[in-house]
């Protein structure tokens, strides 16, 4: 058959066309709106009898953040100059090495890092290199704000630009630096690894305070507002908490040498973590589904969080939150319904035969037909419709991925297979009952690792 320019431009357009996988129509579907943060005022949603406990821990974080601040100032003489802050970068801390890497000069330059970025607190900040010299005097133990454009229609704007995610859980901070220092702890058992040791218990510390007093875990602490104050699940933040601290209760080699009292504390804090996760739980109809990203944490309620991530049904988190469940040491009938009725949700919202890729550079990634692929899923679910949803830097909410702006749908994980390891986890949990220690350990050093540095 003979192939005019005509024919062939008509092929291109169908080619086009049939790997954009879009619908006839997209539609924006909705604005997002910004999340309250936690005050004193919302303490009146609150039954009375609950009140004096967030009042006191409001009180204490708005301590902790003055101590944070004057801890800093007071390494400097008068009218120095602080040196300028630090970059951000990839964490570099490594926790599937062989164990006696973890005792190389290369391992103890990064714990030596770590250490040196502590905050007073007992928290670290995110997106850091730690294979970077240590923290000098003076030295700002965060980068500066992601967003450094005074835009109060931006909800990712910071109260003070120069001191945001001073103690942060987001991308894997706190807990991985913590589970990196365990492992050079356990190569330096003399006087060496002293500090290492020291700095562990400061997290654990650290942990134990910034535990909200219905047992969820802000993003940010000391609190700084906005949607850092919500149960964040979105990077799994509190399942990586209450994770490190089962290990540390059930005495894992690289926390061993925790004192027995603390240990006990870290147990009981990791088991409060159980009560909020079923309570935030979304239901549907009457029926249970699975886990928003982030929860106002008075309410429980689903939140926003940045301007392009809106309320909604949230897979790779639900995955971790349900991994979590699935390891608890008393399956209650309680937390057996929550993991069935999350693990039905996964099945049924899979996505077959579709691919998030890269086109071109032009185009960059875009949702496209292949046939035998999958599963995947959409990060985020409607709540009402369960269709999967997408947002852009302007607050729209999209039902096509593939027409929010090229910049928003390349710098960020729209679709995602974690779900899958959540499927695989359930088969060995229905036979038995419970997870095993391997695997329960091998999801939590795989989530570590995953959640290091992500948008």
């Amino acid at each position: 058959m003979k192939t005019t320019k005509g024919t062939a431009l008509l092929g291109a357009v169908c080619l086009a066309l049939a790997a954009s996988a879009t619908p006839v129509h997209a539609t924006v579907i909705g604005t997002n709106t910004p999340a309250p943060q936690v005050s004193l005022e919302r303490l009146a949603e609150l039954p009375a009898a609950q009140r004096a406990a967030w009042a006191a821990y409001i009180a204490r974080s708005e301590k902790q953040r003055q101590y944070d601040r004057d801890t800093l100032a007071a390494e400097l003489k008068a009218g120095e100059t602080a040196p300028p802050a630090p970059t951000a970068g990839s964490g570099k801390m490594p926790l599937n090495n062989e164990a006696g890497w973890y005792a190389t000069p290369d391992a103890r330059a990064i714990a030596d890092t770590i250490v040196s970025f502590q905050t007073p607190s007992g928290g670290w900040s995110k997106n850091q290199d730690r294979s970077k010299p240590p923290r000098l005097r003076g030295q700002r133990y965060a980068n500066d704000a992601e967003t450094m454009v005074a835009d109060p229609t931006n909800f990712d704007v910071p109260q003070d630009r120069f001191w945001t995610f001073v103690g942060t859980l987001d991308n894997g901070a706190t807990t991985t630096e913590m589970r990196f220092l365990g492992r050079v702890q356990a190569q330096a058992p003399g006087k060496e690894g002293d500090a290492y040791r020291a700095s562990i218990v400061k997290g654990v510390q650290y942990l134990l305070m910034a535990q909200y007093p219905n047992g969820g875990w802000p993003q940010n602490y000391p609190l700084e507002g906005g949607f850092h104050d919500g149960i964040t699940f979105n990077d799994n933040a509190v399942a990586e908490a209450a994770m490190i601290l089962e290990d540390i209760a059930e005495g894992h080699p690289d926390f061993a040498f925790v004192p027995q009292a603390l240990r006990q504390q870290a147990g009981a804090a990791s088991a409060r973590a159980v009560r909020p996760i079923l309570d935030a739980q979304v239901l549907v109809s009457g029926k249970k589904t699975v886990w928003p990203q982030q929860a106002d944490a008075i309410t429980l309620k689903p939140i926003s969080a940045r301007n392009y991530e809106m309320r909604s049904l949230a897979s790779a988190e639900s995955a971790e939150v349900l991994m979590f469940l699935m390891r608890q040491p008393e399956q209650t009938p309680e937390i057996r319904a929550a993991i069935e009725a999350g693990i039905a949700w996964l099945k049924a919202s899979a996505i077959y035969g579709k691919a998030f890729t890269k086109l071109s550079e032009e185009e960059g990634r875009k949702l496209v037909d292949r046939p035998g692929a999958g599963p995947i899923w959409s990060r985020n679910y409607d709540i009402q419709t369960g269709k999967p949803i997408f947002g852009d830097r302007d607050k729209s909410i999209h039902d096509d991925v593939n027409f929010i702006s090229k910049g928003r749908r390349n710098g960020y994980s729209w679709y995602t297979n974690a779900p899958q390891k959540a499927l695989d986890a359930y088969a060995e949990w229905s036979r038995t009952g419970k997870l095993a220690v391997s695997a329960r350990g091998a999801a939590a050093l795989e989530n570590a690792q995953n959640v290091s540095g992500k948008p």
